[in-house]
């Protein structure tokens, strides 16, 4: 099957190294074609621009940054919605404002395509293995559609209401994750007068109640950082979870309900990029945490 994969940054790069590896056709476009390179290393054919790569493809997987990413793909002169997609089925797996995924899901709709969002769960290598979780919003019959592709990339599917269901449920799920790798730092930091090793410390948050099964693959990463390890590769950067972050609150906002806790750890979120952390892995700013803490009270 011929399939586009519009946007290679980490998460769409992995999904198409997952789809050449099943064995589909797979064209890529991204704004910087200096990262779709390895992908066209591997057998994917690169395309100019949204709509070419459109126009050649049965399914297109579209994974973008954020809300204005998402207009500008679409909407742009060269973008999606200018392309002819009669027939053709979209599975957009952006995590973006669920009045966007609405928005556009039914542009591309009344140009005769099929429009399924798909926000996904998990991080590059469960992309790369099919192992993510996807939190599925739109009609049945598209759905129904989408499903055969679906079920190569994801470990889980929910199809959890309409459009904008999906891109809800990402928010939710994202939003305390989130919020604990902030609370972890603020954790690590009230344990500095024990003098116990990143290790110990780690292990000890690691096996209790409160820890999030994300610690399992990432306690010891954040042991080794504590312990003044370099940063090492990204799952999911800082910049990405801030955006998460604020887009849940910007959500939030409207529909007239609140989100304190998620506020101030975006807040954090904000800092850390500030200082230069935007790229590191979103664990990162548990360690930066600590760091910081110890660095004002030296002032």
């Amino acid at each position: 099957m011929k399939i586009g994969v519009c946007g290679t940054g980490r998460m769409g790069s992995s999904i198409a190294q997952r789809l050449i590896s099943v064995g589909h056709e797979v064209g890529v476009w991204n704004r910087n074609p200096a990262k779709t390179k390895p992908l066209v290393d591997a057998g994917a054919r690169l395309f100019a621009s949204p709509a070419e790569l459109v126009g050649t493809c049965d399914i297109v997987v579209v994974m973008l940054l954020n809300d204005a990413a998402s207009e500008a793909v679409y909407r742009g002169p060269n973008g999606i919605l200018k392309s002819n997609l009669t027939g053709k089925l979209v599975i957009d797996m952006s995590t973006v404002r669920p009045d966007t995924m609405t928005s556009i899901g039914h542009a591309v709709a009344q140009l005769g395509a099929a429009f399924v969002e798909c926000p996904v769960g998990g991080s590059i290598v469960p992309a790369r293995e099919g192992k993510l979780f996807g939190l599925v919003g739109g009609a049945n019959a598209d759905v129904a559609r989408a499903m055969p592709l679906l079920e190569q990339l994801c470990r889980r599917i929910e199809h959890v209401g309409p459009l904008g269901a999906g891109a809800t449920m990402k928010l939710a799920v994202n939003l305390p994750l989130l919020v604990y790798w902030q609370a972890l730092g603020e954790a690590l930091t009230i344990c500095k007068p024990l003098n116990l090793s990143a290790d110990r410390l780690v292990d000890i948050l690691s096996d209790t109640a409160g820890a999030p099964a994300a610690m399992k693959g990432r306690g010891a990463i954040i042991a080794k950082l504590l312990g003044g390890a370099p940063l090492g590769e990204t799952a999911f950067g800082i910049t990405a979870a801030k955006k998460d972050l604020a887009t849940a609150v910007q959500f939030a906002a409207s529909i007239h309900a609140e989100l304190p806790v998620a506020t101030s750890a975006l807040t954090c979120f904000e800092e850390a990029e500030a200082v230069g952390l935007g790229d590191a892995d979103a664990t990162t700013v548990s360690v930066r945490w600590t760091q910081r803490k110890a660095a004002n009270s030296k002032s």
